[in-house]
C-alpha cells in the first residue's frame, strides 16, 4: 500500500515519527513535505498536493498533519474525491473508513501523541470500506454536493 504524508511546522515532528513507523511496517511512503522545520510555512502548501494525490489515486491513502489537524482537514476536503477527517480516537480511525470510505486521516501535531497517532494510523490503514448499501446511499448524497447535483 502506498501512503502519502504531509505536514506543516505544527505537525513536522509527528510526521517524522509516523513516516518512520510506516516504513518500519512495510508501507511505501510518499512524503509531500515539509522537509525542514520552518515556522512560517503554510499547511495548504503541503496538504493540497497530498489530497490531490489521494483523489487521483497516486497514493492509496493519505495522512495530513498540522498543529491542530483542523486546517489540514478543511484544506483536504476542498479537493473533490477526498474524504478527510480529524481523528482523535481509535474507533473513528477505522469506522471512518468502514462506514464513510475515508481516504485521508488528519492529526494535530500539537495535540496527538506519537503512540496514539501510530495506533490510529495502523487502524486507519487496515480498515476497509464495508460497502453496505446504507453507507453507499449516504456517500452518494455527500458526493452529489461535489457536483452540485440533486442530493435527494
Amino acid at each position: 500500500m502506498k501512503i502519502g504524508i504531509a505536514a506543516d511546522h505544527g505537525g513536522f515532528e509527528l510526521k517524522k515519527s509516523i513516516y518512520l513507523f510506516l516504513k518500519e511496517n512495510g508501507y511505501e511512503v510518499i512524503d509531500f513535505g515539509a522537509f525542514e522545520l520552518d515556522n512560517q510555512d503554510d499547511y495548504p502548501d503541503f496538504v493540497i498536493p497530498l489530497a490531490e494525490a489521494v483523489a487521483q489515486k497516486k497514493v492509496d491513502r493519505g495522512i495530513a498533519i498540522c498543529g491542530s489537524g483542523v486546517g489540514a482537514s478543511i484544506a483536504a476536503n476542498k479537493i473533490v474525491g477526498v474524504k478527510a477527517a480529524l481523528i482523535n480516537d481509535y474507533f473513528s480511525s477505522h469506522q471512518g473508513v468502514e462506514d464513510d470510505n475515508m481516504n485521508l486521516i488528519c492529526f494535530g501535531g500539537r495535540v496527538t501523541g506519537f503512540a496514539a497517532a501510530e495506533e490510529y494510523t495502523q487502524s486507519f490503514l487496515k480498515a476497509e470500506f464495508s460497502g453496505a448499501e446504507r453507507h453507499k446511499r449516504r456517500l452518494k448524497k455527500v458526493e452529489a454536493l461535489e457536483t452540485k447535483s440533486d442530493v435527494s
